[in-house]
């Protein structure tokens, strides 16, 4: 699996994440398992099974930050090409099908947010993988799941 690429400030949001999980939630967790354990009988303890649940879940988010934070590499957007679709750029699109316009923001693992308007959305996408590197007035077409697309880039912003 390729790395994928991810912003300063994404990259410092989830090893804080990773760090407040790890330092704070999962040695109060173990605490409360701990006492848990400490009220009897295991089989029929639902205070102490929750907690497991709980401590499982917990270290199942610790494990996937870890994962994201090794498959990813922090970007200098400064150095990034201008005037061309690439990490961090705000793209309109005209949907040749449907003469909708949408604005996407190409973005790093724990940055994507689909409800923001620019949506932000991860450059491993079936669409960002498609505009990379084009410019103004290129037109491309991907897979999606409503089938195949065909976008017209109208407008790029550069990363900031």
């Amino acid at each position: 699996m390729d790395k994928q690429p991810i912003s300063r400030e994404g990259y410092d949001k989830l090893r804080e994440e990773l760090r407040q999980l790890e330092e704070v939630e999962l040695p109060q967790i173990a605490q409360a398992v701990a006492e848990a354990r400490s009220e009897g009988d295991l089989k029929e303890n639902a205070e102490y099974h929750g907690q497991r649940e709980r401590q499982g879940l917990m270290q199942a988010r610790v494990n996937s930050l870890k994962s994201k934070l090794a498959g990813c590499y922090i970007v200098d957007k400064s150095t990034l090409p201008k005037g061309i679709v690439s990490f961090g750029t705000q793209v309109t699109v005209k949907d040749l099908q449907y003469d909708d316009v949408e604005r996407y923001v190409f973005v790093g693992p724990g940055e994507e947010d689909y409800a923001s308007d620019p949506m932000k959305i991860l450059t491993n996408s079936p669409l960002a993988q498609a505009m990379l590197g084009k410019k103004v007035g290129d037109v491309v077409e991907f897979e999606a799941p409503r089938g195949i697309q065909k976008y017209e880039i109208a407008a790029i912003e550069d990363a900031e």
